[in-house]
């Protein structure tokens, strides 16, 4: 018997496999996390990717950090102390710096949810503001890409002398990779950026680990370009989301070594597919709703036959997470309506969702295991399970005798390759 143990939520599910089945662990690498964070952050930030042509700063300069919301587990507690310091030491004054939540189409995050992304220290010292991508007035607008994407950006991050974006770099499994002008591009920006922008999932070519011509990734790269974004700050994380490495410098010299890093640790060698996959989404903040945990999905999609199974494991403490998303959903009554629906309507955020989720319901039959209540699990045409071990049961009845079997206890953090 092999025991498998998938984060769930704050905590894990485990599941046994008998013996007698094929069952592959599909996971990143084991890279072991800095045994001190602070200090190869320091040395990060003292030696950067790119160089640094406006040190020292003019004591005048005025500063906006952006770093993400809640749905991302950016470890902000050891990033932003050391950046800070780095400012401060160079002329920046501390009146002179605030910090902007890059919240996306995702609902604002309230003042008394700043820890969730925040440490306690910076929410009393620093002025913080959650981005809001529906208030019109706080947005200015920039032109558009040569995609004709309009491209309309936070107004408060924009009359900064100095614009700064923290986060992570991992796979994105339609923008190739999350972190470097990202956070910005279109955690700041306007609903109809963003929705303009993410059209272009429809491209075969926005896939997971697709950085160079991908063009919703690319589309991405040209909107932080006429933002002007100085400096990024992005952590490279194991599957633990643990610190491995940490870059500094231009964001377009940081994603380009970043991608590369995080490649080391996620690509995992893939002899074949599967009739079976059985994916985590990572646990907390991952798997925080359904928007974001359905990422898990499109991974595992990757190694699975056509026709086979997929269970799911994430906890969506917050439910779909995507009013759009419910919105569009609620008078469909069979998966076929998906397309004509959203054809119909044209595209948009939420929705965009629900059509990922009709191609993936294409390939496989989808099993959740999650805090979803069972009526809007089915509502998705997922089949719900109270367990893993139900979970697998369920998937069994659809499946030929000694199905193989893919365990991915860290699913999105997985770059399947084919050797």
């Amino acid at each position: 018997m092999t025991v498998y143990s998938l984060l769930y939520g704050d905590s894990y599910l485990n599941l046994d496999i008998p013996n007698n089945f094929r069952a592959d662990l599909i996971s990143p690498s084991t890279v072991n996390p800095t045994s001190s964070p602070i200090e190869l952050i320091e040395e990060s930030i003292h030696s950067p990717v790119s160089e640094i042509n406006i040190l020292p700063f003019d004591p005048n300069t005025t500063v906006v950090i952006a770093v993400n919301d809640k749905t991302r587990p950016v470890p902000n507690d050891y990033l932003l102390p050391p950046l800070l310091r780095f400012l401060q030491a160079n002329g920046i004054q501390k009146a002179n710096i605030e910090f902007l939540i890059a919240s996306g189409t995702h609902i604002p995050m309230q003042s008394n949810e700043f820890h969730l992304s925040l440490p306690d220290s910076i929410i009393s010292e620093f002025k913080v503001t959650a981005h809001d991508c529906d208030d019109k007035n706080s947005l200015i607008h920039l032109g558009k890409t040569s995609r004709n994407t309009p491209i309309r950006i936070s107004k408060l991050f924009m009359d900064a002398d100095l614009k700064i974006v923290v986060g992570d770099i991992e796979p994105h499994h339609f923008a190739g990779f999350s972190g470097g002008v990202k956070t910005a591009a279109i955690g700041l920006a306007g609903r109809d950026t963003i929705r303009m922008n993410h059209s272009f999932l429809l491209d075969d070519r926005a896939s997971i680990a697709r950085f160079e011509d991908n063009p919703l990734r690319q589309d991405i790269e040209e909107i932080g370009e006429k933002i002007g974004i100085d400096l990024a700050l992005n952590s490279i994380l194991n599957a633990e989301q643990q610190i491995v490495h940490v870059l500094f410098g231009s964001p377009k010299e940081v994603m380009r070594r970043g991608i590369e890093l995080s490649k080391s640790i996620c690509q995992t060698p893939i002899d074949g597919f599967y009739d079976l996959v059985i994916a985590s989404a990572g646990g907390y903040p991952k798997d925080i709703n359904f928007y974001q945990a359905q990422k898990a999905i499109t991974h595992a999609c990757t190694i699975v036959k056509k026709g086979g199974v997929v269970i799911l494991a994430a906890e969506c403490r917050e439910g779909i997470g995507s009013p759009g998303m419910e919105r569009f959903m609620q008078d469909i009554n069979s998966l076929q309506e998906v397309p004509k629906k959203f054809q119909k309507e044209g595209f948009s955020l939420g929705p965009h969702k629900a059509l990922l989720l009709y191609h993936q319901h294409e390939k496989v039959k989808i099993i959740i295991v999650s805090g979803l209540d069972q009526t809007i699990s089915k509502k998705l045409f997922m089949l719900p399970a109270t367990d893993l071990h139900e979970g697998v049961q369920k998937a069994f009845c659809f499946l030929s005798e000694n199905p193989s079997i893919a365990v991915m206890p860290h699913a999105v953090n997985t770059i399947p390759r084919f050797d």
